[in-house]
């Protein structure tokens, strides 16, 4: 599949809500950091801030815009292509190290 050249169909509030979603969590996991770099958040901070804020959820959440997406708007060898794709990645408790 020649993935640089396609384009997928987002409906636009829907692009909007999981914009603002990653635009939390990178701005707020950047702030995390800083704060842990300069001692002032201890090792659970980072917990709190996914349970407070629904993390796991949210990031479902745009998963699945964008997988209905692809399902609709790709054919079956596509999908299977970047399903593929999607399960080499590195998942926290595989034994997967980050590089």
């Amino acid at each position: 599949m020649d993935m640089p050249s396609r384009e997928i169909r987002i409906p636009l509030s829907e692009a909007v809500e999981v914009l603002q979603d990653l635009n939390e969590f990178v701005v707020s996991l950047d702030r995390l950091g800083s704060r842990q770099a300069s001692g002032t958040a201890d090792e659970y901070t980072v917990g709190e801030f996914i349970a407070d804020w629904d993390v796991a959820r949210r990031l479902a959440r745009a998963r699945r815009v964008i997988s209905v997406a692809l399902d609709a708007q790709l054919s079956q060898e596509d999908n299977a292509e970047i399903d593929a794709l999607c399960d080499r990645g590195r998942f926290y408790g595989t034994g997967a190290s980050p590089e």
